[in-house]
């Protein structure tokens, strides 16, 4: 068999290359008997091109009126290069779809990445505890929403993205475990666990519904199961013995509550 163009395109061999490359830091620092060594960058928007990665959402796709943008922004003396997620949101109602009830939402996310030779590419983030989120927010609520290799495709795992400095950068963690199963908004019962070996897309989407702008900067989305000691003076948590202390197991019922 001939091998296709698409299987010898220079991103199809590189992206083949990293995958064995990480496949075989596993196998060499034995990392599926001790456990992974460090963190699992998932998205850097260090990389002007990480943008091209992503794609954006809002109600536009059924008639509404909100607004919204990714836009990378180079970094500065005072900031980070970073992805800058804005827009603006309207609940008007599309006066030709009369189907349409509600409106309202704006969210980006990672696009599905390209096959390597070892087939579908996805994230096995099952090693690690936490997502790590380096953000800057605007104060209003967002969901950190996950998609995995499921059996219902529209399903997706949210969490709300709880931050305690708008206005400043902060590292937000959530657990994994805390991620609670939706389908097209509501919570999925019963529930089940995620996927977490089998990870397709990674993004954040606005939820209050609040007519008006938005405004929420993102340096980097990592799986981890803890910070280092410069995230930790990065983020002015030298004195804490535990990761994060505002995520814990009650997931599940503030989700049930902001989707009520």
């Amino acid at each position: 068999m001939k091998p296709t163009t698409r299987l010898l395109a220079p991103g199809f061999l590189k992206r083949s290359l990293e995958e064995l490359k990480r496949y075989t830091n596993i196998v060499i620092k034995q990392e599926t008997i001790y456990g992974p060594s460090g963190p699992y960058e998932l998205v850097n928007f260090a990389d002007p091109s990480s943008i091209t990665a992503c794609k954006t959402m809002s109600d536009v796709d059924i008639g509404g009126f909100s607004e919204v943008a990714l836009d990378h922004v180079p970094g500065s003396n005072d900031e980070p290069a970073h992805a800058r997620f804005h827009g603006s949101i309207s609940v008007e109602l599309p006066p030709d779809r009369p189907e349409v009830h509600r409106t309202g939402y704006a969210a980006w996310r990672t696009k599905d990445r390209p096959p390597s030779i070892f087939g579908k590419s996805l994230w096995d983030i099952d090693p690690y505890t936490y997502v790590a989120l380096r953000v800057k927010s605007d104060g209003r609520k967002y969901f950190v929403n996950v998609q995995t290799e499921s059996i219902v495709p529209t399903d997706i795992h949210q969490h709300r993205l709880y931050t305690r400095k708008p206005g400043q950068w902060e590292t937000v963690l959530i657990k994994w475990n805390d991620f609670v199963r939706t389908n097209h908004g509501v919570v999925v019962e019963p529930q089940s666990e995620m996927l977490r070996q089998r990870v397709r897309t990674i993004g954040i989407g606005s939820i209050d519904r609040l007519p008006g702008p938005f405004d929420l900067c993102i340096g980097r989305i990592w799986a981890t199961n803890k910070l280092t000691e410069e995230e930790l003076r990065e983020d002015d948590r030298l004195d804490q013995n535990i990761p994060w202390k505002g995520d814990t197991a009650e997931g599940t019922q503030r989700l049930r509550r902001t989707n009520h």
